[in-house]
C-alpha cells in the first residue's frame, strides 16, 4: 500500500488592495455649480423667461374689446387656446399658411445654393496661389455688413433705375408681387450667408493631412472619388454645423425681405414677418402664438436634423470602438483609396453635429 506525500501549502500572498483614486474630489460639485452659476442665470433671463412669457401671453388677448353687454373693455383677458384656433380658421389661416410656405421655400432654396456656393468657395481658397490671404479677407465682408445694410444695397441694387435692370436691359419691378421679390430675396441672402459656409468647411479642410491626398493620388483616384471618398466625408462635421446654423436662421429670417422689398407683401410674407405684424397692431396675443408656432417649428427642424444626420454618425463611432477598431479596418478594405480615410472620417463625424 502506497502513502502519497503530503503536499506542502503554498504561502498564501498578501494582498493589499489599493485605494481607488476617484477623480471626484470633494469640493468639485460646488465649484463646477459656482462656476456654471452665471450661464445659467444668463441662460434663464434671456431664454428660458422670454419664452415662458411668450407662451403666457399667447393665452391672453389684450387691447380695446366690446363685452357681451356692448361695453368697451380695456385690458387682458384669458382665452387660452383661442389665439391658436383662430390661426388656421378663415383668411387668417390662408394668409398662416402662405407665411409658412415662404418660409420653408426660402430655408431649403437658400440654404441648398448657399451649401453648395460655400463649399466650391472654400475649395478654392483651400489651393496655393497668390493673393490667397486677399481673397480670403474679401470673402469675409458681405458676411460682416449688418443684414439691414446689406438689404438696404440689394434695394438699391434692385430699384426700377438700378444696376441690375441696367445690365439686364430691362425694367423689372424686384419690390413689387411676383417671382421677382421672391428672386431678389434668394439672391441677396445667398450672397450675403454663402461666405459663412464657406469659411466654415475652409477651416474643415485645414485640418486634412495632406499624405492622404497623396495617397489617394498614387491609387489613381480621381478627382470625383478624392471628392466624395476623401474631402466630404472628412469636412461633414463643420459642415454639418454651418448648415444646421444657417437652417435654424433662415427659418426665422425677417429683416431681408422686410426691407429689401417691404411689409405686406404675400410673395415674400413670413411667419416672423406676420408676428411683427401682428404686434405692431397691438394684437399681442396673436403675435405670441405665431411666435410659438414658430418656435416650435424650428425646434423640430433642429431635432430632426440632429437625428437624421448626427445619431447615426455617432452610433457609428460607438459601434465601431466597441468592435475594438474593426469597423476602421473593413472600411478600409471598402473604399480602397479612401485607405486611412474611412476610419479617421468615422471618428471625426462622431465627434462633430
Amino acid at each position: 500500500m502506497s502513502t502519497s506525500a503530503p503536499v506542502a501549502e503554498r504561502p498564501k500572498q498578501e494582498t493589499t488592495k489599493k485605494p481607488r483614486r476617484s477623480s471626484f474630489n470633494e469640493g468639485t460639485g460646488r465649484l463646477a455649480a459656482l462656476l456654471l452659476s452665471p450661464t445659467l442665470i444668463v441662460l434663464l433671463l434671456v431664454v428660458v423667461y422670454p419664452i415662458l412669457s411668450a407662451l403666457r401671453e399667447s393665452l391672453y388677448t389684450s387691447g380695446q374689446r366690446i363685452d357681451e353687454n356692448g361695453f368697451v373693455v380695456q385690458g387682458s383677458e384669458f382665452v387660452g387656446l383661442e389665439n391658436y384656433s383662430a390661426i388656421f380658421h378663415g383668411e387668417t389661416a390662408d394668409r398662416f399658411w402662405n407665411a409658412f410656405y415662404n418660409t420653408t421655400f426660402f430655408t431649403v432654396t437658400c440654404v441648398v445654393l448657399e451649401t453648395i456656393i460655400g463649399v466650391a468657395m472654400a475649395l478654392v481658397m483651400h489651393k496655393a496661389f497668390k493673393g490667397r490671404g486677399i481673397v480670403r479677407a474679401s470673402i469675409l465682408v458681405p458676411w460682416a455688413i449688418p443684414t439691414v445694410v446689406s438689404a438696404l444695397l440689394w434695394k438699391w441694387i434692385f430699384q426700377a433705375d438700378g444696376i441690375a435692370n441696367a445690365m439686364l436691359g430691362t425694367q423689372i419691378l424686384w419690390s413689387t408681387e411676383g417671382w421677382q421679390s421672391v428672386l431678389s430675396v434668394i439672391i441677396a441672402d445667398t450672397w450675403k450667408t454663402a461666405p459663412f459656409i464657406g469659411l466654415l468647411v475652409l477651416a474643415g479642410l485645414q485640418t486634412i493631412p495632406d499624405e492622404v491626398y497623396e495617397a489617394a493620388k498614387v491609387d489613381g483616384a480621381s478627382v470625383w472619388k478624392t471628392f466624395s471618398r476623401i474631402t466630404l466625408p472628412l469636412v461633414k462635421p463643420a459642415l454639418l454645423v454651418a448648415v444646421l446654423f444657417r437652417i435654424l436662421d433662415t427659418l426665422r429670417i425677417f429683416d431681408l425681405p422686410f426691407v429689401l422689398v417691404g411689409p405686406n407683401k404675400e410673395s415674400v410674407e413670413t411667419l416672423s414677418i406676420l408676428a411683427y405684424l401682428e404686434a405692431n397692431q397691438t394684437r399681442y396675443g396673436p403675435a405670441a402664438a405665431y411666435a410659438t408656432l414658430l418656435f416650435i417649428y424650428v425646434a423640430v427642424v433642429a431635432y430632426v436634423f440632429v437625428r437624421l444626420l448626427g445619431a447615426d454618425v455617432i452610433g457609428e463611432a460607438r459601434q465601431a470602438r466597441k468592435n475594438g477598431g474593426g469597423g476602421g479596418r473593413r472600411r478600409r478594405d471598402k473604399v480602397g483609396t479612401g485607405v486611412v480615410v474611412g476610419s479617421a472620417a468615422a471618428s471625426s463625424s462622431g465627434s462633430g453635429v
